[in-house]
C-alpha cells in the first residue's frame, strides 16, 4: 500500500481522487496543468471535467453509475504520461484520453496488450482510424490527416479550383505532432502541382525569428500552422510582425484557440483555423453546465474557460466518452461496465444530429457512426476566422470533407506497416 501510495503522489494525482469507489465508471484525465503547454491544457481538462461534473450533478451519471475522474498532470511529457496511465490503470480505468500524440505513441501497445481503448480525437496516431488493425483506438470524428486535406481543399476552394504554381509552407511543431501532416501534404502537392515547403520548430517553440526570416524571404503564398501551447501565440505575433497576410495563415484545430490569438491583439485579426466542432457558448448544454456546476461551485479548475473553443473540445470528448459508455452498458446489459465492454461501446456508437440536440448541443459536431473497421469517423472539418474587435471566433465554412481518394491508401499502407511491425493479423473479416 505504501508503495502505491508513493507512485500514485509521484505521478500527480490526489489519493482521493486514485481510489474511486470500485461501483463508479473511472474516466482518468491525463491533463497537463503546467509548463509551456498548459494555455491548450487548462481549458481541455476543464470542459472535459466539468462535463462528467454535470452528468453527476444532473442525471446521478451514466446509467445510475457516477463517474469518478482522477487527475493527473503530465506536463505534456511523454515520459510523465506514461507513468500517470501506469499509476491510474489499476483504478478500473474504462478509457484513456491523454491529449498528446506522444503519449499516444507510447501508449497503443500498453492499452492493447491491457485490453483499455484509447480515445485521441482529432490527434495521435492517424492509421488507428483503420479498426482492423487498431482495436483498441479510436480517433473519430477526424484526425490530422482529414485536417490537412481540409486546408487544401479550402485552399482550392479560394483559388478557384487550382493551386498550380503556389507556394505553402508547413510551419509545424518538430515531433511525432508535427510531423504527422508531412505525407499528406506531399501527395496533396503532388496532385494539385503546388510548392510545398516545411519548416520545423523545437519544442517548446518559443523562438522562431528564423522560420519567420525564411517565410518573409521566400514568399509563401500561404502558411498552414501546426502548433500547440505557446509556440502557437508566439507564430501568431511574428506573423503579425512581419506584415503576413493573416487570412493566408491557417492553423490546425490545436492552433485555433483565443489564448493563441488574444496576446496578439489587433496583429491577430483575419487569422484562421481548422475547426472540429462549432464555436461559443450559445448552445442549450452551457445553461445547464452554469445551473449544475457553475453555480454550484463544482467547476473545474479557476471556472474562467467556459465557452472558450478549448473548453468546448474537452466538454465534447467527454460528451463522446459518455455516450460510447451508455452504448457499452446497453450491449453489456449491465451499468457496472468494464474496459472491454467500453471498447465495445466505443466500435458500436453512432452518434446523430438528433442526439447531438438532445445533448444541448445541436449543430455542433458532425454526425458520425463507428464500426468493426472504421475507428476513425468521416474527418469533415469547418474553417473558423478571428475577429479581433469582437474578440470571438467565427465560422466561416460549413464542414468540408477530406479527399479520401489521397488519405485511405495512406492509411491502409501506415496501419499495415505497423500491423507487421507488432506481429498484429487483421480482423473484422
Amino acid at each position: 500500500m505504501k508503495k502505491t501510495f508513493t507512485a500514485l503522489v509521484a505521478a500527480g494525482i490526489t489519493a482521493a481522487a486514485a481510489a474511486p469507489a470500485m461501483a463508479d465508471l473511472v474516466i482518468p484525465n491525463l491533463s497537463y496543468r503546467t509548463g509551456p503547454f498548459a494555455a491548450g491544457g487548462i481549458p481541455y481538462a476543464d470542459g472535459f471535467n466539468d462535463y462528467f461534473t454535470l452528468l453527476n450533478e444532473r442525471d446521478g451519471g451514466i446509467g445510475g453509475e457516477k463517474v469518478q475522474v482522477p487527475e493527473c498532470e503530465t506536463a505534456y511529457n511523454t515520459e510523465k504520461g506514461v507513468e500517470c496511465y501506469e499509476a491510474t490503470k489499476g483504478s478500473g480505468a474504462l478509457v484513456y484520453n491523454p491529449l498528446s500524440t506522444g503519449i499516444t505513441y507510447q501508449l497503443i501497445p500498453k492499452v492493447s496488450a491491457d485490453k483499455i481503448p484509447l480515445y485521441t480525437p482529432g490527434y495521435g496516431r492517424t492509421s488507428a482510424a483503420n479498426g482492423k488493425v487498431f482495436e483498441w483506438v479510436f480517433n473519430y470524428p477526424a484526425n490530422y490527416w482529414d485536417g490537412a486535406s481540409v486546408a487544401i481543399k479550402y485552399l482550392l476552394d479560394e483559388n478557384g479550383g487550382s493551386l498550380e504554381g503556389k507556394k505553402i509552407a508547413l510551419l509545424y511543431h518538430n515531433s511525432a505532432y508535427g510531423k504527422e501532416p508531412i505525407r499528406t501534404l506531399e501527395e496533396l502537392s503532388k496532385k494539385h502541382s503546388f510548392e510545398l515547403s516545411t519548416l520545423p520548430i523545437d519544442s517548446p517553440g518559443q523562438e522562431q525569428k528564423s522560420q519567420w526570416l525564411q517565410v518573409r524571404r521566400e514568399k509563401p503564398d500561404y502558411v498552414i500552422f501546426w502548433g500547440w501551447g505557446v509556440m502557437n501565440q508566439v507564430a501568431v505575433q511574428e506573423a503579425a510582425n512581419i506584415k503576413f497576410p493573416m487570412e493566408n495563415f491557417i492553423g490546425v484545430w490545436w492552433s485555433g484557440s483565443e489564448n493563441d490569438v488574444l496576446p496578439a491583439g489587433d496583429g491577430a485579426n483575419g487569422y484562421k483555423s481548422l475547426a472540429m466542432h462549432g464555436t461559443g457558448m450559445d448552445y442549450p448544454v452551457y445553461a445547464d453546465l452554469k445551473q449544475y456546476v457553475h453555480d454550484a461551485g463544482k467547476a473545474s479548475g479557476a471556472g474562467d474557460q467556459v465557452g472558450s473553443v478549448l473548453y468546448s473540445r474537452g466538454m465534447y470528448a467527454a460528451l463522446v466518452i459518455a455516450e460510447a459508455a451508455r452504448k457499452a452498458q446497453e450491449i453489456a446489459g449491465t451499468s457496472a461496465i468494464n474496459a472491454e465492454q467500453m471498447r465495445e461501446g466505443f466500435e458500436n456508437l453512432e452518434i446523430t444530429e438528433e442526439r447531438m440536440a438532445e445533448l444541448g448541443l445541436p449543430h455542433f459536431g458532425q454526425p458520425f457512426a463507428a464500426s468493426c473497421v472504421d475507428h476513425g469517423g468521416p474527418g469533415a472539418a469547418m474553417l473558423q476566422q478571428w475577429d479581433a474587435t469582437a474578440k470571438k471566433w467565427n465560422l466561416i465554412t460549413g464542414f468540408i470533407t477530406p479527399d479520401d481518394d489521397v488519405l485511405m491508401p495512406l492509411v491502409l499502407e501506415d496501419s499495415a506497416a505497423y500491423a507487421a511491425e507488432a506481429g498484429i493479423s487483421e480482423r473484422c473479416n
